[in-house]
């Protein structure tokens, strides 16, 4: 079979290589669709702190059940899925408390162990999730960034009937944006300096977009939501000036949850955290449920993916995917490696 594995930064080689052999209770996955997501574009030019080179990529995908091993329940041939990419211990404190998503030896199929960029791969049978009949492929593969928003959304105290601000519109503030509404929120705000961004975002739904390089962020707040602000805040880009609003613009005793992935140690200001008593509180990928919750989400219409859906490339030409993401970044949402 056909296997992309970046082999060193901005180096990426398809070669012939087994197809893989079932374990106990895994199954064998015709990879069909494979999402590209931001942490992917930085092990590509080799900037992420937790990637390393060489590595097949691929961490949200879908595709079909080809094959069972030994002891699977539940799960038939011919039946499209996509899968949570989480390879927990088990035996650590988080993972026997319920917390599997934060374990303490975590590894993300596609980032610490091979990923889905090959045309098969094998997976334990409790890691995949069913698609509802109908959903597409390109659906399936976004299931898992949804399920970020989900996650990132269920940190919330409260969500029905709250002012929602979302920090950032690229494809996870999008889609958490998306899910903050899907869920019951009153109104939502969603920031960038792309208007192109802003307009995917307003084609989705989304209440109010602001231009933050040309608008004032505190005063369009307190025109929309009065002097209160927002009940709560999602930073979704990771970057000093995002988090630097979050804090500055947050009225006292918000909550902030901070879904972005910071490339660079940020400077925080724990004096206004303290002044203003604020909940700031991370989040870390997903757990079942959340993938659950996106599926709901997305079959309901109440989160559209078709406005985020850039391009699509063939395996060969995953490199080119990098590429194209590079010369059109200002452009461009989510991009498919198609098998």
């Amino acid at each position: 079979m056909l296997q992309a594995i970046l082999e060193q930064p901005e180096k990426i080689i398809i070669r012939e290589v087994e197809k893989p052999t079932l374990g106990q209770g895994q199954v064998l996955i015709q990879v069909k669709r494979i999402g590209v997501c931001g942490s992917d574009i930085h092990a590509y030019y080799g900037k992420h702190p937790y990637i390393k080179c060489p590595i097949v990529q691929g961490h949200e995908f879908s595709g079909k059940i080809v094959e069972k091993g030994k002891g699977v329940r539940g799960l038939d041939i011919g039946e499209n899925v996509t899968v949570m990419p989480q390879l927990t211990c088990g035996r650590c404190y988080p993972c026997t408390h319920g917390n599997y998503h934060i374990c303490n030896e975590l590894k993300v199929i596609g980032c610490q162990a091979e990923g889905a960029a090959q045309e098969y791969i094998a997976v334990d049978q409790k890691l995949v999730v069913k698609l509802p009949e109908g959903m597409s492929y390109e659906e399936g593969a976004m299931v898992e960034p949804v399920a970020v928003g989900a996650h990132a959304v269920g940190r919330l105290a409260a969500v029905k009937g709250m002012n929602i601000l979302v920090l950032g519109a690229g494809p996870i503030g999008n889609l958490t944006a998306q899910v903050v509404k899907g869920l019951g929120a009153s109104s939502t705000i969603i920031t960038d300096i792309s208007d192109y961004r802003l307009e995917v975002a307003k084609e989705c739904g989304i209440d109010l977009v602001v231009n933050i390089s040309h608008e004032n962020l505190l005063q369009v707040l307190e025109d929309s939501f009065s002097e209160s602000r927002a009940d709560a805040i999602l930073e979704c880009v990771g970057i000093q000036a995002t988090i630097d609003q979050a804090i500055e613009t947050a009225r006292k005793g918000t909550e902030i949850i901070v879904v972005g992935v910071f490339g660079e140690k940020p400077w925080v200001d724990i004096g206004l955290i303290q002044d203003k008593e604020l909940k700031l509180l991370g989040t870390l990928m997903y757990k079942e449920e959340d993938y659950y919750t996106a599926i709901k989400l997305i079959r309901s219409g109440k989160v559209n993916l078709k406005p985020l859906m850039s391009k699509h490339f063939p395996l060969r030409d995953y490199g080119k995917a990098y590429k194209f993401i590079e010369q059109n970044r200002d452009k461009t949402m989510k991009v498919f490696i198609d098998l």
